[in-house]
């Protein structure tokens, strides 16, 4: 805060002069004295009973002779005048209210994907964190989320484009201004959209210029087309162009396609199949499933028992956890048990870290953790990435017998199907058990039909018998 104040000093006791002072109002740090040398002598002043005064300045012009009156006179001397306020406002630039939406980093062996649809119309308020579009790459579907609050100001990327990690899909607005136009709500656009265009009033020209030209129109609508053609019996008769749709695949179906194809084209593949009965595992679960519930908050499902089955069948036989690489064979020293979970997107398989070491209640949260984040489009690139061995269960779908293929770059997948309840001869009389087939695709360059038939014989015992797992045999 500044303040001016003026002082009458006595110059030889004759004359007078106004001298200016300037104070600077700010607290000191150190109480001490400043002296101050002139050409007339020397002024010492002491600010020590002015906490509020740091530098006390006379102005003195120099070759003449000054007095100095007692610094308390000097003070009562001075008129007061009023004080000068300064205020700060923070202004914000164009560049300071607007923040641009990217899209994010999606994995480090995904450079690229397409913007699939945004979630946010240009108007619309959200929030720090909203997603506001999707990213569709070869795996996943990625969320771009909003940097800060505020309104969408425009989209700079339209839907279909290929975009990168770091590239400017939206900007936003912080404050809301600048926004010209608020998206209206899809009923409303529904509603324009159905009703007509309102006429346009017609000129005295305008009038005038279809009364001459009528005459050649009611002339052409008289002319009427040439028959079809009559095709030949021999041609075949295909659905007109009308009731086709072409579609452009997404890039997770394209990259499905490309995987299966591959793994086709690479791999020896040949399947083995078993039969299962599945009493014991179905008692078992209708026996404790209360229980299960009630201790560990998951339902007992059958899915669990079949990893644990895999993860005593791949114990037993390394081979199938192995894959080829180059002249190599890679021996795995852990378990990752891949799931492959349908989605209306397509195919995603998120992997099951170190199963070998979980039991069935973290082997159940797991599972549903993992296919619920498929099902809603939230599962991560490291959930999906690795995996040792693939279970596909097509059983959910009513699938009785299937072939499955590999997932690369593993050696083997074991296909679940449907339970049916069959006929089966049990000592000697034939009873009804709930079966199901159980099949093994696996690699035949790497592994012999030995291995692969004593690894699905280990599963089958496993499931038909649990208590093998709790004993080791």
């Amino acid at each position: 805060m500044l303040s001016i104040a003026r002082r009458r000093i006595s110059l030889g006791g004759s004359s007078s002069l106004i001298l200016g002072r300037s104070f600077n109002v700010v607290r000191p740090a150190v109480s001490t004295p400043i002296v101050y040398s002139t050409s007339g002598g020397e002024a010492l002043h002491h600010p020590r009973r002015f906490d509020h005064v740091q530098n006390f300045c006379h102005l003195i012009l120099p070759g003449c002779s000054m007095s100095l009156r007692p610094i308390r006179q000097v003070m009562l001397s001075i008129q007061p005048e009023a004080p000068m306020h300064i205020q700060n406002r923070l202004f914000s630039s164009n560049n300071g209210d607007l923040v641009d939406a990217v899209v994010p980093f999606m994995g480090e062996s995904i450079s690229d994907g397409t913007l699939a649809k945004f979630l946010k119309n240009p108007g619309d308020r959200v929030e720090v964190d909203e997603p506001i579009a999707q990213i569709e790459t070869d795996k996943v579907t990625i969320d771009v989320a909003s940097p800060e609050a505020g309104v969408i100001q425009k989209f700079v990327a339209k839907e279909g484009d290929t975009v990168e990690p770091g590239n400017k899909i939206a900007v936003i607005s912080k404050s809301g201004e600048g926004v010209a136009h608020v998206a209206p709500s899809e009923k409303t656009s529904d509603k324009t959209a159905s009703q007509p265009p309102p006429p346009v009033e017609k000129s005295e020209e305008d009038k005038i210029k279809p009364k001459v030209e009528s005459a050649p129109v009611v002339e052409k609508r008289k002319t009427t087309p040439p028959p079809p053609p009559k095709s030949s019996a021999t041609e075949p008769q295909l659905p007109p162009k009308e009731r086709e749709r072409r579609v452009p695949m997404t890039r997770l179906r394209k990259r499905v396609a490309t995987r299966l194809k591959d793994s086709q084209n690479t791999f020896a593949l040949l399947t083995t199949f078993n039969e299962v009965d599945m009493t014991n595992l179905m008692k078992l679960r209708s026996d404790y499933k209360d229980a299960f519930v009630e201790k560990h908050g998951v339902k007992l499902g059958l899915m669990s028992g079949f990893v644990k089955a895999a993860v005593s069948g791949l114990q037993n036989q390394p081979i199938i956890n192995a894959v080829i690489d180059g002249d190599d064979i890679i021996y795995r020293d852990y378990i990752d048990i891949s799931i492959a979970v349908g989605t209306p997107k397509g195919l995603v398989v998120p992997v099951i870290r170190n199963a070998d070491k979980m039991n069935f209640a973290e082997i159940e949260k797991e599972i549903n953790m993992l296919a619920k984040k498929a099902s809603d489009g939230t599962i991560s690139i490291d959930e999906m990435a690795g995996g040792s061995f693939t279970i596909s269960n097509g059983g959910v779908y009513g699938s009785l017998l299937s072939t499955p293929i590999i997932n690369p770059p593993q050696s083997a997948i074991l296909g679940m199907h449907t339970i049916v309840s069959r006929p089966m001869v049990v000592g000697g009389n034939i009873v009804p058990r709930p079966m199901m087939y159980i099949a093994l695709t696996y690699d035949h360059r790497l592994i012999d039909g030995r291995e692969a038939v004593f690894f699905l014989r280990r599963i089958k015992d496993v499931v038909e018998d649990p208590r093998r797992l709790l004993l080791d045999i």
